[in-house]
């Protein structure tokens, strides 16, 4: 996840943002750099790296300046380089930017601001937009900012600076967050309020189609239409906790809505709409052990065991790998067999549970390789392994695993695209569709949670019930299980969760006008038969509410409730179906007056057996 820093103040600017991308690092990056102007000219400095390296190329060849600019940057497009890193200026020299997020059609724009004669220096589509800026700028640059990005399509958060404005920055939103420091006699702006903290508790939060304008003389804020626009100062505690909320009731909510940014960070510079391929050469395990690869071991525990599950189902349909998911906890104990041509992949959100850890170390030398799919750098598993994927999530503050989850099922994606591309098992035609599929799945959770106001008020009307039953089937059978063990985790309700073809076989039982049913009825090649488990529930007095497509008219016919999810490829229905089963279990906790971010018993890291 990139990270912005901006600063203007009496202070000298070089340390302020400095320190700055230091409290961004846990975000993860490759690259760093910082832009100032001193005396009307812009100075910009980039390292491939880490901060202390461009710390250290700033002690042996320092910088004045100002006011300026910081930025740590996850690549996107165009590899990890210093010719890549932010901040990128235009032709002239005189306007900078950085920037966050990806521009879906910087390609078609790239093609056309070089016919109008820019030069470009770098393979990012963030360099797209400074060209914009000068092909616009004509003495203001909010006006110029609000030109180009009305040209812009996808998710950004931009902030910019002229060298013909002194003491001004640009800023603009369009998903990923951007918050706004205001001082005494100082003000910043960045991708994350850690960064701002230290100078100043009074904050605001830019929503998207927001600017903000800062100079010496304080902040303004207006649409991308130059509307103005008040917003409200936060006074944020000190808390280190308290402050990352961002105005949710609970970090588990927060987690739950920073999902889409979460895919997106995880997706980032790993697909390429351009070639069509997955880029996965960070990983570190090489392309020729991938293709020897006949088989696949997953092995996980608890919300990471689910995802593995969901794993499972996409390398067997897109690489044509056969796969078994393990739970760690048994899997160290068992007599496994593997072989050379086994590929192991161990999942773990903190990177240090002990059960993952020791099946890892049981599984070395026994395999082609072991992967370890992870969002804690430098953990015992990350080090230990012989290749990472990173997930990108970020801090998950929550006991409950939401956005991690998230993160693994796109990991695991990933890795099933990529070993179908090295193994040949996929035409160029069909990956390039699958990942422009993949590209729209933000977007769409997004609508989801612009919904989560219905699955509130339906939560309300089942607080009182002490059983639940949860079903799915193909794809969607792990995501019923992750909504039964969310449920159970947080509201301390009992809920099951099983395949649908298993109902005849003893769960129905179960069934009575006191035990409500969650059904996950996406139309995929397992409808119909969803709709006769439907129908069997029904039949004996059992109220169903159904997670099911926005058009499908035939679900609304035969339950009692609907959950409205957007349509996807079947094999990315797990992507939305999650989420409303995930809000469902946190509203019905919350009016419980459960303590939803810490429920009794659990711990986030599970680091002892």
């Amino acid at each position: 996840m990139c990270g912005i820093i901006g600063y203007i103040g009496p202070k000298s600017v070089v340390p302020v943002i400095l320190d700055g991308l230091k409290r961004l690092e846990y975000r993860g990056y490759d690259s760093a750099g910082i832009a100032v102007v001193d005396r009307g000219e812009i100075r910009v400095r980039r390292v491939k790296g880490k901060v202390k390296d461009l710390e250290d190329s700033l002690r042996e060849e320092p910088l004045q300046g100002t006011y300026g600019l910081g930025h740590t940057r996850w690549a996107t497009h165009g590899r990890p380089s210093e010719e890549n890193a932010h901040p990128h200026k235009d032709c002239s020299g005189r306007l900078v930017i950085v920037h966050n997020g990806i521009i879906e059609n910087y390609l078609a724009l790239k093609q056309k601001l070089r016919a109008e004669g820019h030069t470009f220096k770098t393979e990012t589509d963030t360099e797209v937009i400074v060209h914009l800026l000068e092909k616009y700028y004509r003495g203001s640059l909010e006006e110029a900012m609000r030109a180009a990005i009305g040209e812009i399509e996808g998710a950004f958060a931009v902030a910019a600076l002229a060298a013909d404005e002194p003491d001004r920055i640009v800023a603009a939103k369009q998903g990923p967050p951007i918050v706004v420091g205001l001082g005494d006699g100082e003000f910043l702006i960045s991708s994350d309020i850690n960064a701002i903290l230290a100078h100043t508790p009074n904050v605001v939060f830019l929503e998207d189609g927001e600017m903000a304008i800062l100079d010496r003389s304080g902040a303004r804020f207006t649409d991308f239409h130059g509307v103005p626009k008040a917003k409200t100062v936060e006074r944020v505690s000190w808390s280190p906790l308290m402050m990352e909320k961002r105005g949710f009731k609970h970090f588990m909510l927060k987690e739950i809505f920073e999902q889409p940014e979460v895919v997106r960070d995880t997706l980032l510079g790993r697909m390429s709409l351009d070639t069509g391929r997955v880029m996965l050469d960070e990983i570190g395990i090489p392309e020729a052990t991938l293709r020897r690869v006949r088989k696949a071991v997953i092995i996980a525990c608890g919300t990471s065991y689910h995802a593995g599950l969901v794993g499972k189902y996409l390398m067997e349909s897109l690489a044509g790998i056969p796969v078994d998911v393990e739970y760690a906890s048994e899997f160290r104990y068992r007599d496994f067999i593997l072989d050379p041509d086994t590929l192991v992949i161990v999942v773990s959100q903190s990177g240090e549970t002990a059960d993952t850890l020791a099946a890892l170390r049981a599984a070395k030398d026994r395999c082609a390789a072991v992967l370890a799919v992870t969002n804690a750098r430098s953990s015992s598993i990350a080090r230990e392994a012989y290749g990472v994927l990173y997930t990108n999530a970020g801090p998950e503050i929550g006991v409950a695993a939401t956005k991690t989850f998230t993160a693994q099922m796109t990991a695991l994606a990933l890795i099933a695209l990529y070993l179908a591309q090295v193994q040949e098992r996929m035409d160029h035609a069909a990956l390039l569709e699958f990942i422009q599929e993949f590209q729209r799945i933000p977007y769409k959770m997004e609508k989801i949670l612009g919904r989560a106001k219905a699955v509130e008020d339906l939560a309300a009307r089942f607080v009182s019930f002490s059983h639940f039953l949860f079903l799915g089937r193909w794809v969607n059978f792990p995501v019923a299980l992750e909504g039964a063990l969310k449920l159970k985790e947080i509201s301390y309700i009992h809920a099951e969760a099983y395949p649908g073809g298993e109902m005849k076989h003893g769960p129905i039982a179960l069934i009575d006008e006191k035990m409500p049913t969650l059904a996950i009825v996406p139309e995929d090649r397992v409808y119909d038969k969803m709709l006769s488990n439907i129908s069997e529930i029904k039949a004996r007095n059992g109220y169903v509410i159904a997670v099911a497509s926005d058009d499908d008219a035939r679900i609304r016919e035969r339950v009692d409730a609907v959950i409205a999810v957007p349509a996807a490829p079947p094999l990315l229905m797990p992507f939305l179906t999650a989420v409303p089963l995930q809000l469902f279990a946190y509203y019905i906790a919350a009016k419980r007056g459960a303590d939803v971010d810490q429920p009794r018993n659990l711990a986030k890291s599970v680091t002892v057996e």
